[in-house]
């Protein structure tokens, strides 16, 4: 009978499945990593040093660039003013916050990259460029109670 030593002892399939975990958490990173910057492709953010708004808000800085805040809330996205509809030229970078009034809401625009859960108390925040006239459904993607399948918005592209 071979006497093992004190201390770490790994099995053979122990350091495989070690190694093999370690390699694609290595992976994963990397390819985080390359969408971010080879990509550009924004990575979503969770903003802390910014107050929740009460309502929702177009901004128009210049003819490509706008400022989105949409409150959501029981049932029905607020994009500007309690409209549940926006119009934007084609081409245009949109920065958009998102933030709940009441309970988890979850905000996906439908085409795009766009996927943020909108918490009370917290601020979210993603950069989205819609490059291609259409209609983009914004829809909510997390059970928020009974009127949670009427939860829909509309950024038109023109």
């Amino acid at each position: 009978m071979v006497e093992k030593k004190p201390g770490l002892y790994l099995d053979p399939g122990e350091k495989v499945g070690l190694t093999m975990a370690l390699t694609m958490l290595v992976v994963f990173f990397a390819l985080i990593v390359y969408a971010a910057k080879g990509l550009k492709i924004d990575v979503p953010t969770c903003i802390t040093d910014v107050e929740p708004f009460q309502t929702g808000k177009l901004i128009k800085h210049s003819d490509k660039r706008y400022e989105l805040h949409i409150l959501a809330r029981m049932w029905l996205f607020d994009f500007n003013q309690g409209a549940t509809e926006i119009k934007i030229p084609a081409g245009s970078v949109v920065d958009i916050f998102v933030t709940s009034k009441d309970v988890v809401h979850g905000v996906h625009i439908n085409n795009t990259n766009f996927n943020l859960m909108a918490i009370p108390g917290t601020v979210g925040y993603m950069r989205v460029k819609f490059e291609h006239p259409g209609v983009y459904h914004v829809v909510c993607h997390e059970f928020c109670g009974v009127g949670h399948h009427a939860m829909q918005g509309k950024i038109i592209v023109h």
